[in-house]
């Protein structure tokens, strides 16, 4: 490697081609770098007591290193965004310029000659810059003067014409952005590709302005190393076809979010969003994923690219199936995608039939919304849905899928139609934040193929939310009006759709009920059905209304169905086992332990409703899923063992013990000690990280 500092106009003057290798990024710059880099230029340029103005380094592969002197085209490991983004700026500025050259050096044809264009070459070769994919056809047009193509880089071209606005806006004082960009300097760095390591530089690397992502580096990764025609065959046959059915938006946006679903489906484990690529390089080398090859990766994830558009992007052919998946995207739980995923795979594989995965989608769905009904906590979600396939039975699917909801444990239960049905008629479900015209559109359109467009409708509160009530509404709640409002107002019973809000307004009930045509008995809606015949909207009637709308509502989230004996068939049989309680821990009948082990108790069963307590013969467990701290009384202390990694724990304290190697009672590899009730809030801290690494927190 070989690096020196170079003015960026001469470097790209002296450069014959910068040609940005497919497996790059696309052009990612959004306004707010340009925007940067404009008033950079600016300022540079309009003082002259500033010489230079450093923009960051260019980073390219020759066979041999050398500085910029010879032909060949340079292949760009780091750089395409400044590159690109000045070779916007240079055409607009060139094209503003016309016949005028405002300092020397800076006319349209020597913009053009210099740092655009090769003058005497043809086709590709003409062009000082190559970008890759849609990129390429899209700056070629913009720097040749020819019409874009239709299906054009939109961070190319909304780019170009923000620097076309802002050249124009400088129209008569353009010598300073001339002078602005002859400042620029760059280090030029040039790599051997036989002594330097192309894809370790390239890892740790940041671009200025927009960090790589980690399907950056993946796709670096898996590219970088083959020979370019290997390269070229895998990244055109797999994925590129990738970036073009996410889209150039939601390719930027959630490919990294898919990439970490795929990984979850393929190891069983959640990796963290900005640990993805570490995991994914793990996967890759696996021996199983090594052995089979990197066309055999690549083809996967390719596969499953076109499952997760199907899912999560609206790309599903089938109607019903695209209409599931789109109602479980409103609820926004990212986390059943790997499950998703795992069933979706299995369906194209002919495992699982289109009727029983649209079943289990709508099964997931339900899941979910009753659950946020039922105010559960959603901190175990991702771990339920990340290891749901572990459990099933594959040729018999969706009736283990059925089972398996329903055998969940009590903090990630299914819950039950009684439980539903109380809690949705008593929640807030005006201020349920976008749920809201999902949960309305659901209980409108359910097993209704005409279907009624709800986003034209807007929700109305039957009893009106002003505080001030009318006479004829206080007489109709009676003496406790301000409690039934307040109780009432925003719940399931008192809720419904109209395209007549204004016509209604605070008006009373029976003036919207029987409004000449667009009155609540005229409506078509099957929410307002019954309504007309209401003849007092009071709290019976609300309550009457919730009762039959939340009947209706098990029906459209629907809970699991299975045969009793079918169901019995599926649990574990019953072993007698042996019961023992704190009475079989004789260091716990007294102080000092008593008292200490009494605060520690109470302190994490405090943490969650789902903690359970188990006294074995020798130790104490605590658990969720499984076990997450056990205590093992002794004479002064409470030994704990916390089962999760010791290489995870955050012990600022250094009072955690390694204990991986050694033979202990318990669970886990981390041994930590309770003498005091000092140290208590301090080791609570520690037993907390062991349960949320459990119930899946800290994986965002």
């Amino acid at each position: 490697m070989k690096a020196t500092e170079a003015k960026l106009l001469d470097f790209l003057k002296k450069s014959p081609q910068f040609v940005i290798p497919i497996y790059q990024r696309t052009y990612s710059w959004m306004e707010k770098e340009c925007r940067q880099l404009w008033d950079d230029i600016v300022r540079t340029g309009s003082n002259d007591a500033v010489s230079a103005h450093f923009v960051g380094s260019i980073v390219y592969i020759e066979k041999g290193l050398y500085q910029v002197t010879g032909h060949k085209p340079l292949m760009v490991i780091d750089g395409q965004q400044r590159l690109t983004t000045v070779t916007l700026l240079i055409t607009a500025l060139a094209n503003a310029l016309g016949e005028t050259e405002p300092i020397d050096g800076f006319s349209a044809r020597k913009l053009r000659n210099y740092y655009l264009l090769n003058p005497e070459e043809e086709g590709e070769r003409r062009f000082k810059l190559l970008l890759s994919q849609t990129d390429k056809a899209s700056l070629t047009a913009i720097v040749g003067g020819s019409d874009v193509p239709k299906h054009s880089s939109i961070r190319v071209v909304q780019n170009f014409k923000l620097f076309e606005s802002l050249v124009a806006e400088r129209s008569g004082e353009l010598a300073s952005v001339c002078k602005g960009l002859a400042k620029l300097l760059v280090v030029d760095i040039a790599l051997s590709r036989d002594q330097d390591n192309p894809q370790l530089i390239f890892e740790s690397m940041n671009s200025t302005g927009r960090e790589l992502s980690q399907a950056d580096l993946i796709r670096n990764f898996i590219l970088m190393g083959l020979e370019q025609e290997l390269q070229t065959q895998l990244y055109e046959q797999f994925w590129r076809p990738m970036e073009v059915e996410f889209g150039q938006e939601a390719y930027s946006t959630q490919f990294d979010a898919f990439i970490r679903h795929y990984l979850t489906v393929k190891t069983g484990d959640i990796p963290r969003i900005d640990e993805v690529y570490e995991a994914f390089k793990v996967h890759a080398r696996s021996p199983e994923v090594a052995a089979a090859g990197v066309e055999a990766l690549v083809r996967d994830i390719r596969n499953f690219a076109r499952y997760f558009c199907a899912i999560a992007l609206g790309a599903e052919a089938d109607a019903e199936l695209k209409l599931a998946f789109h109602d479980l995207r409103e609820l926004k739980v990212d986390v059943a995608y790997p499950f998703l995923l795992e069933l979706y795979a299995d369906h194209r594989d002919g495992h699982l039939n289109r009727n029983d995965l649209r079943e289990a989608v709508r099964l997931a769905e339900s899941y979910v919304f009753r659950r946020t009904v039922c105010a559960i906590p959603t901190n175990s979600l991702n771990k339920t849905f990340a290891t749901f396939t572990k459990a099933l039975k594959k040729d018999r699917y969706l009736e283990s899928i059925q089972v398996h909801f329903l055998t969940l444990p009590s903090y990630r239960r299914f819950p039950t139609d009684e439980e539903f049905q109380r809690d949705l008629q008593s929640r807030d479900l005006y201020n349920f934040g976008a749920r809201r015209t999902y949960w309305l559109r659901r209980l409108e359109n359910h097993d209704r193929k005409e279907r009624v467009p709800v986003d034209e409708y807007t929700i109305e509160h039957i009893l009106p939310q002003n505080q001030n009530l009318a006479p004829e509404w206080r007489a109709a709640l009676g003496a406790e009006w301000k409690q039934i409002q307040q109780r009432w107002l925003h719940t399931l019973g008192n809720l419904t759709l109209t395209a007549y809000n204004s016509k209604y307004s605070d008006l009373p009930f029976a003036q919207k009920r029987d409004m000449p045509e667009v009155g609540l008995r005229y409506s078509p809606l099957r929410l307002n059905a019954g309504l007309g015949h209401v003849v007092d909207w009071n709290e019976e009637a609300i309550r009457h209304r919730a009762t039959r709308l939340a009947a209706k509502a098990t029906e459209v989230w629907a809970a699991p169905r299975v045969e009793a004996d079918i169901l019995a068939a599926y649990r574990p049989r019953a072993v007698a086992e042996v019961t023992y309680t704190i009475d079989d821990h004789p260091y716990l009948a007294a102080p000092p332990m008593r008292p200490l082990f009494d605060a520690f108790r109470k302190e994490v069963l405090a943490l969650d409703p789902c903690v359970a307590e188990e006294f074995l013969k020798l130790y104490v467990a605590y658990k969720a899923e499984t076990n997450f701290v056990d205590v093992v009384p002794q004479a002064r202390r409470l030994r704990l063992t916390l089962n999760m990694p010791f290489g995870e724990i955050e012990d600022v304290r250094h009072i955690c013990k390694d204990v991986s190697n050694l033979g202990r009672w318990g669970n886990g590899d981390v041994e930590v000690g309770l003498s005091t009730l000092d140290e208590l809030p301090y080791v609570i801290g520690l037993v907390r990280q062991s349960f949320e690494r459990q119930m899946g927190g800290g994986q965002a």
